[in-house]
């Protein structure tokens, strides 16, 4: 189990990375957080609207403290099962998703 920690967390860096990095014209302020593996709490700071991220590993209990409404969906690619967020809410603790979309259109 050790050994898959680092290169997860080596991804889940780079991708809060390259969200961090797209700028703040097309960034949507805030931040989404959740909870993966072994109840450990990760978060994206002001991801990009209308783009798709599918999760390297489990996540749950999605918290959207961002300004706008973002979409969870229990299959990755944004597809499954759709659950809304509006800015402030969040989804039950147990409840798991694939993806998420930032302010979809």
């Amino acid at each position: 189990m050790r050994v898959y920690r680092r290169p997860l967390a080596a991804v889940l860096g780079g991708l809060v990375l390259a969200l961090t990095a797209t700028g703040s014209a097309l960034a949507v302020d805030g931040t989404f957080t959740w909870t993966g593996p072994e109840g450990k709490a990760y978060g994206i700071r002001n991801p990009p609207d209308n783009k798709c991220f599918d999760m390297a590993q489990e996540a749950r209990g999605a918290r959207n403290a961002t300004k706008k409404t973002l979409v969870v969906y229990t299959k990755k690619r944004c597809k499954g099962t759709a659950t809304r967020l509006a800015p402030g809410k969040s989804a039950s603790g147990g409840a798991r998703f694939a993806s998420v979309i930032f302010n979809p259109r």
